[in-house]
């Protein structure tokens, strides 16, 4: 036991590995080390097991995303979403649920695209939608989870911002939520009307090519870093939570545990690669769906770094409806799958 503590603590020292994640990742080892070295192997052992049956969504999941900006075909987000309202609605909810942004990364583009011009209604769907799921996320949540609430998370992204869109849009019609951005913001970003169209033989250009390869990369070491951290979370529930426990807080028949979910997830929502495999063992452990579904969607759609983000640039009429909507939709969702689940 003493030589893996000393293997971890030389880890350590490697300046790859001192990044807050891969820190937490290191204390949380040498933690078990030290306080209970049985669960050490245990953990390890959990881990590589898990990660053999996540590996080739992994893969697939960093290959779209390598895609997705290799070819650039991000540029056709803020293209589709200029037009007849009800169309692009519609168009901004369902490439909201395609799009590979979390809370805070899809706030720059949401101000750029409102500083260009595009309505709010449109921008909020896309808002809505986006950190909910990606092809990323959901091949994970298929693969962690399970196939049926992958599917049922990904229409809840576009349901969810549909509603949103078109609440905005009637809020509009009534006089409410004009000039969504603050003065200092507007104008600011105007670059998106600048990129080129889509490539999609990205392969025949070098610079392209190795966009691809970087994005690649990059893609598979996050995932894979912090889908470590969770998977050693995830073993620590199975050894340290009690099913009982689980199942009276958040198990039973009632709308309790899905509202409790709900209001938790928005300040306690770690990142999305962590939570679905910890909501996935307390589903196990008697945690009622909707009320996982509710948490992930609420800390999916908006979370304290990112409330911090949203008041930077935008008014506050417009931080309370999105957290508001965050709330009122999550909790709506939550509901309606764990009926239906």
């Amino acid at each position: 036991m003493t030589s893996i503590v000393s293997g971890l603590i030389n880890f350590g020292y490697n300046r790859t590995f001192l990044e807050p994640v891969w820190t937490v990742f290191l204390l949380a080892l040498l933690s078990i080390a030290v306080f209970d070295p049985q669960q050490l192997p245990v953990s390890l052992k959990f881990m590589g097991d898990t990660f053999v049956l996540i590996i080739p969504f992994i893969l697939a999941s960093s290959l779209i995303y390598a895609y997705v900006s290799a070819t650039q075909a991000d540029s056709l987000i803020a293209s589709a979403l200029q037009g007849r309202q009800g169309v692009v609605i519609l168009t901004a909810a369902m490439f909201g649920a395609l799009s590979p942004f979390c809370s805070c990364g899809v706030i720059p583009l949401i101000a750029a695209m409102l500083a260009m011009g595009v309505p709010l209604a449109p921008v909020m769907a896309f808002w809505i939608a986006s950190p909910i799921i990606d092809p990323v996320m959901y091949l994970l949540t298929a693969g962690i989870v399970s196939w049926e609430f992958a599917t049922a998370k990904a229409l809840g992204a576009i349901v969810l911002g549909l509603t949103a869109g078109w609440a905005v849009y009637l809020a509009q019609q009534a006089g409410y939520l004009i000039d969504p951005l603050k003065p200092s913001v507007t104008g600011d970003a105007t670059t998106l009307s600048q990129v080129d169209k889509p490539v999609w033989r990205f392969w025949e250009e070098a610079p392209r090519k190795a966009v691809f390869i970087e994005k690649t990369t990059n893609i598979m070491l996050l995932l894979l870093k912090w889908l470590a951290l969770a998977f050693l979370l995830e073993s620590l529930l199975v050894a340290y939570v009690p099913t009982e426990w689980v199942a009276s807080s958040f198990g039973g028949d009632t709308q309790s545990p899905i509202l409790w979910a709900t209001i938790i997830g928005v300040p306690a929502y770690i990142n999305g690669y962590v939570a679905v495999p910890l909501i996935a063992e307390l589903i196990n452990k008697g945690m009622q769906p909707g009320a996982g579904m509710a948490f992930l969607i609420a800390g999916g759609i908006t979370s304290i770094p990112a409330m911090i983000a949203v008041v930077a640039v935008a008014r506050i009429q417009v931080v309370m409806f999105y957290v508001g909507f965050a709330l009122v939709g999550s909790f709506a969702w939550g509901l309606i799958y764990q009926l239906w689940a």
